[in-house]
């Protein structure tokens, strides 16, 4: 399925009050979830049972993937330079360049135009390119090569 296509899925997604939607086309298949921003998915826990004669602990708050992460500590917003941020479109495997002999793609400092490849997200053993949204100069590079990401992740500034 083309990219351009499942971008079309996630904005009819986000424009819309549907919390899921799945497309099949032939063998392929797309489902896209909705959960709502702030909310942290967290994997079921142990029941936890207090002894009863100890006294009440107090309560802390729970920390959300990002602050469990960085040790409980959210990394701020201000930490991305002024410029497009360009998002992870799916879940997958980052790479910068097309195989692990070649150059990245791009890097810091770099003209890049609309259209151009930045990276390649590897999702469900397919090769995703992502393209520069906007004509710039790459500021930050926010992934590692090889590293998992999420959804809306923040890969790239360009000014």
């Amino acid at each position: 399925m083309d990219l351009r296509k499942i971008k079309k899925l996630i904005d009819l997604l986000e424009e819309s009050n549907l919390a899921e939607i799945e497309i099949k086309e032939g063998e392929e298949s797309v489902r896209l979830a909705r959960t709502p921003r702030g909310v942290a998915v967290a994997a079921a826990a142990p029941a936890y049972h207090p002894a009863p004669a100890a006294p009440a602990a107090p309560v802390m708050p729970m920390q959300g993937p990002t602050e469990a992460a960085t040790g409980g500590h959210a990394k701020p917003a201000h930490d991305l330079p002024d410029g497009h941020v360009v998002r992870a479109p799916m879940v997958g495997t980052f790479y910068a360049s097309a195989s692990p002999d070649k150059p990245a793609f791009v890097s810091v400092g770099q003209a890049v135009k609309a259209g151009e490849t930045l990276g390649i997200i590897e999702a469900m053993k397919m090769f995703n390119p992502i393209e520069a949204d906007v004509s710039g100069t790459v500021l930050k590079v926010m992934v590692e090569n090889g590293q998992p990401i999420e959804f809306d992740q923040p890969l790239f500034v360009i000014g």
